[in-house]
C-alpha cells in the first residue's frame, strides 16, 4: 500500500509540473501578439494570463482528456506509474526549451511521452488515432496561415476601412463565442453545452433543424451574440480608433488565452483521467482544477520569459496583423475541442504569427525570422520522438525500481 501511495503521489506531483509548464508554455503564446503591438505590457499580460487561462482549464477543460487517457495506446490501462512517467518526461523537456527560448509544443511531446510509457506498459499502437491527430497537425500551419495571412492583408487594404473590418471580425468572434462547449452548460446526454443551445433550448426558440442537433433557434441566439459583439467593437473604434484597436487586440487575446486553457489542461491531467476514475474514485472536476491551479501558477511565475520570446523573435506585428493572427488561432483551437484532439498552442500561435508577419514582408516589412522558424519546427519533431524514447525509458526504470506496473 505504501509503495502504491507513492506512485499515486508521484503522478499527481507529475500532473502539477505538467500544468505548471503548460502555463508557462502554451498558455503565454495567445497574448505575445498584444504584448508585441505594445497594447499590454510583458508582466501584466502574464498576470491575465494566469487568472484567464486557469478558468478556462477548469470551464471548457475535459474534452482532450480522454484522448490523452486512453486512446493513444490500445490494449492497456495507463497506470499511475505510467502516467507519471509520461508527464515527468514531457514536463521536463518542455521546461528545458522554456530555459533556453524556444517554445517546445507540449501536444507533441505528451502524445510522444504518453504513447513511449504505453508501449512500455504493454498496449499497443492506435494507428487510426494517429492518423486524425496528425492530420489534424500538419493542416494546421497551411490553414492557418492562409487565413492569418488573408486577413492581415484584408485589414492592411484601403478598400476595408478598420472600421468596419475590424467590428466584423469581432462580431465573427461573437458568433463562435455563443457556441463554445462549456462544463457549466450541460446537456440532456451528459456533454458539454453551449450558450446558443441552451437559450434556443430553454425557451423553445425555432427548434427547426438546420444541420444535426444544430437548431434555426440556436443560430438566431448566435446572430445575436455576434450583433452584439460587432456593436460594441464599434463603440469602441469609435470613441479613439487606435486605442479601440488595441483594446479589441487585448479583448481577443484573452479571448484565445481562455481557450488555450481549455485546450491545454487536458495535456496535464489526461494522464490521470483513468487514476482519478479508478484508484482514486474522484469527479474529473478536481482533476481540472488541479490542472488550472497548475496553469496560474506557471504563467504567473515563468510566463513572461516565453511571452516576450515569442512576441520579439518571431515577427514584428503591429495590432492589425495581430489580430489577424489571433482570430485564426481561435478558431482553429475550438474545433479542436470540439473534436476532442490534443494540440499546441506554440504551434497554432506560430503559424498565425508566421501567414500575418508574411503579408508584413510583401508589404515591405521586416516579416518573419527563418532562422527561428526552422529551429522551431525541429524542436517540434524532435521533442515527440524524443519524449517517446524517453518516457518508454523511465517507465521501465521506475518499474524496476517499484517493483509494480
Amino acid at each position: 500500500m505504501a509503495s502504491v501511495a507513492l506512485v499515486l503521489a508521484v503522478a499527481l506531483f507529475a500532473a502539477l509540473f505538467m500544468s505548471f509548464t503548460v502555463g508557462a508554455n502554451s498558455n503565454s503564446a495567445p497574448v505575445a501578439p498584444a504584448v508585441g503591438a505594445n497594447a499590454l505590457s510583458v508582466l501584466r499580460a502574464a498576470l491575465l494570463v494566469g487568472v484567464v487561462a486557469g478558468l478556462g482549464a477548469i470551464l471548457q477543460g475535459g474534452s482532450i482528456s480522454e484522448t490523452i487517457g486512453k486512446d493513444l495506446v490500445t490494449g492497456v490501462t495507463i497506470t499511475p506509474l505510467a502516467a507519471a512517467a509520461a508527464l515527468l518526461t514531457a514536463a521536463t523537456l518542455i521546461t528545458i526549451g522554456n530555459t533556453y527560448g524556444y517554445p517546445i509544443p507540449s501536444a507533441f511531446t505528451v502524445t510522444g511521452a504518453m504513447v513511449g510509457a504505453g508501449i512500455a506498459l504493454g498496449g499497443g499502437f492506435a494507428v487510426h488515432e494517429y492518423v486524425v491527430i496528425l492530420g489534424f497537425w500538419f493542416a494546421i500551419p497551411l490553414v492557418e496561415s492562409v487565413l492569418a495571412y488573408g486577413l492581415a492583408r484584408g485589414l492592411q487594404s484601403e478598400s476595408i476601412p478598420e472600421v468596419i473590418g475590424i467590428p466584423v471580425l469581432g462580431g465573427a468572434v461573437g458568433y463562435t463565442l455563443a457556441n463554445i462547449q462549456l462544463t457549466v452548460i450541460p446537456t440532456a446526454s451528459g456533454a458539454q453545452g453551449s450558450v446558443a443551445r441552451y437559450l434556443a433550448t430553454a425557451y423553445h426558440l425555432l427548434p427547426t433543424a438546420v444541420g444535426g442537433s444544430y437548431t434555426l433557434g440556436m443560430v438566431a441566439v448566435s446572430v445575436a451574440c455576434g450583433l452584439l459583439a460587432l456593436v460594441g467593437t464599434r463603440a469602441l473604434l469609435y470613441r479613439d480608433e487606435a486605442a479601440g484597436i488595441n483594446q479589441f487586440l487585448i479583448v481577443l487575446g484573452l479571448v484565445v488565452v481562455f481557450t488555450s486553457g481549455g485546450t491545454q489542461v487536458g495535456l496535464a491531467t489526461g494522464p490521470l483521467e483513468t487514476v482519478f476514475e479508478t484508484d482514486l474514485q474522484l469527479p474529473s472536476a478536481y482533476l481540472l482544477a488541479l490542472g488550472g491551479g497548475g496553469i496560474l501558477l506557471g504563467a504567473w511565475i515563468r510566463g513572461p520569459r516565453l511571452v516576450q520570446a515569442v512576441s520579439n523573435e518571431y515577427a514584428s506585428l503591429g495590432p492589425r496583423r495581430s489580430i489577424a493572427a489571433l482570430i485564426p488561432a481561435f478558431l482553429i483551437a475550438q474545433l479542436a475541442i470540439v473534436l476532442g484532439i490534443p494540440i499546441s498552442f506554440n504551434k497554432v500561435m506560430i503559424a498565425s504569427i508566421v501567414g500575418s508577419g508574411l503579408a508584413t514582408r510583401s508589404s515591405g516589412g521586416s516579416g518573419v525570422s527563418p532562422r527561428k522558424v526552422g529551429v522551431t519546427i525541429v524542436s517540434w519533431v524532435g521533442s515527440m520522438v524524443g519524449a517517446g524514447i524517453i518516457s518508454y525509458g523511465l517507465y521501465d526504470l521506475l518499474n524496476a525500481a517499484s517493483g509494480m506496473g
